[in-house]
């Protein structure tokens, strides 16, 4: 998502840098890279207009301060009118219906832009946030939708409530609300069926439904891949039925972020969430400012950091941290901080959250997602005592050829990761004791071990046999050349 748009945004900034202010002359080439980067991301053409004349006029209204070069400034001014045109700040749900009654969700969503999936995913949401959410089955139209979402529900603990495919559909989610209010829930979601903008029957039940349940939001699903269309269509919905906001889905697919940053100026209605994944997990607050830092390639910490959050308990970093001070960190850890990353996401995902990260190659990162899997195996090769105690591989060979022949590797390869595990361990030891990531000011605030060369991540410790970011040390060729621990452990001069 927004990669290409990231790279035209900063080809625009190329023809600032070096200028030494910015003016009508100088602008003119960048604001023609903006214009043509925003129609390449298909965003919708007046809302191209109206964005180049708002960022030339503030950025030649503005004073460039000492210090600060004019592509800085112009990238400072080009991120505020980002954050503006997709709506300011993050719009949340309606908090709830009066005193005793449920807060009502109406959901509904064009053909295929995944409603139902969003549905349960918005349900978990709104479970761990500590709500009690009721998921109503209304679509009584496409074959098992009702089955999909009452299969959904099961895998997220979340109750499901439908009268099948005879009733109509506004009765249906009147019962739901009857139901949740006699049994405590707090939440109804309404799946309603999809429909296209041109279907006028099924236009008008949904009004139907809307004034049979009386909803506190009536979230559109749209589907990000269909670029500038979803505003358009999305205005059109909200002309003849009326919404509060938009989930936008698909966001982690070949969306070139058109629908992002159309919707809100198109259509009047904020996007509220995004799917970022197939995941029923992968639902996001939308944050226009988060979204215009990605887009401008400044990483998106925040979201890191609350990703990290949701998986990372305090007692668990802790303790983490202290085993990275003492050096006894060993691969059943490793395997632990394995697993928690992959519930965090993929880690191409992941490393473009990063600053600075947006440039590393997928071809690496792929490539890096290869390697760990293969790490994996090693590992799950190894008995419980090698796990803890890795100085047991590192003296005796025959149980690196056993565990190569098990995992389907071979010798050399299990040397290399115990060799880089051995590094890694020396590695994290020096940084968590003040020297902080080389050329990185010590990484992000707060934050454990990371990826060698490419920052912090939360009580996460480095991944050995993966290259560093794009220009660093280690890049395709396994962990950066770390310091020797300060005692040579016994038998790793076998290796």
């Amino acid at each position: 998502m927004f990669d290409e748009l990231s790279q035209r945004f900063e080809e625009a900034v190329k023809n600032l840098r070096g200028q030494g202010e910015i003016s009508e002359s100088n602008i003119d080439g960048a604001l023609k890279d903006v214009r043509r980067a925003l129609l390449e991301a298909d965003v919708s053409l007046p809302v191209v207009r109206d964005f180049v004349d708002e960022v030339r006029k503030k950025a030649l209204g503005t004073e460039v301060v000492r210090g600060i070069s004019p592509d800085q400034k112009f990238i400072q001014v080009v991120h505020a009118q980002l954050v503006e045109t997709m709506g300011g700040e993050n719009a949340p749900l309606a908090a709830g219906g009066k005193a005793g009654e449920p807060s009502v969700v109406l959901m509904a969503g064009l053909q295929g832009a995944g409603k139902t999936t969003a549905t349960a995913k918005l349900g978990l949401h709104l479970k761990e946030q500590g709500r009690k959410a009721l998921l109503v089955g209304a679509d009584v139209y496409r074959p098992a939708a009702i089955e999909q979402l009452r299969t959904l529900g099961g895998q997220i603990g979340v109750e499901v409530f439908s009268l099948g495919t005879d009733a109509k559909p506004e009765d249906i989610a009147a019962a739901g609300i009857a139901k949740a209010r006699e049994e405590g829930f707090d939440t109804v979601l309404v799946d309603t069926a999809g429909r296209l903008q041109i279907d006028t029957a099924m236009m008008e039940e949904m009004v139907r439904i809307r004034e049979a349940v009386q909803p506190d939001e009536v979230l559109l699903v749209v589907d990000s891949m269909i670029g500038q269309e979803a505003a358009e269509l999305t205005r059109a919905f909200h002309e003849q039925v009326g919404i509060t906001g938009s989930v936008l889905t698909k966001l982690d697919g070949d969306s070139r972020g058109g629908a992002a940053l159309s919707i809100r100026k198109v259509s009047g209605a904020p996007i509220k969430f995004i799917g970022t994944g197939e995941k029923v997990e992968a639902l996001q607050p939308f944050h226009p400012e988060r979204m215009a830092s990605r887009i401008l390639g400044m990483g998106d910490v925040l979201t890191l950091v609350e990703k990290a959050q949701k998986e990372v308990e305090l007692a668990d970093v802790e303790r983490m941290q202290q085993k990275l001070q003492e050096a006894t960190f060993d691969f059943s850890d490793f395997v632990q901080q394995m697993r928690l990353i992959k519930r965090m996401g993929s880690l191409g995902g992941l490393m473009k959250l990063i600053p600075g990260m947006n440039k590393i190659d997928d071809g690496m990162l792929k490539q890096g997602e290869e390697q760990l899997k293969k790490i994996e195996a090693m590992i799950s090769s190894m008995t419980e005592a090698e796990r803890r105690d890795p100085d047991l591989l590192a003296a005796q060979p025959s149980r690196r050829r056993r565990i190569a022949s098990g995992s389907g590797h071979t010798p050399a390869d299990v040397d290399k990761v115990l060799q880089n595990f051995q590094q890694m361990r020396g590695f994290m030891q020096q940084m968590t004791r003040g020297g902080g990531m080389p050329g990185m000011g010590g990484g992000f605030p707060g934050m454990g071990g990371g990826f060698p060369g490419m920052g912090g991540m939360p009580g996460m410790p480095g991944m050995p046999g993966m290259g560093g970011a794009p220009g660093g040390r280690g890049q395709g060729g396994g962990l950066p050349k770390a310091p020797k621990p300060a005692k040579k452990r016994k038998g790793f001069g076998e290796l």
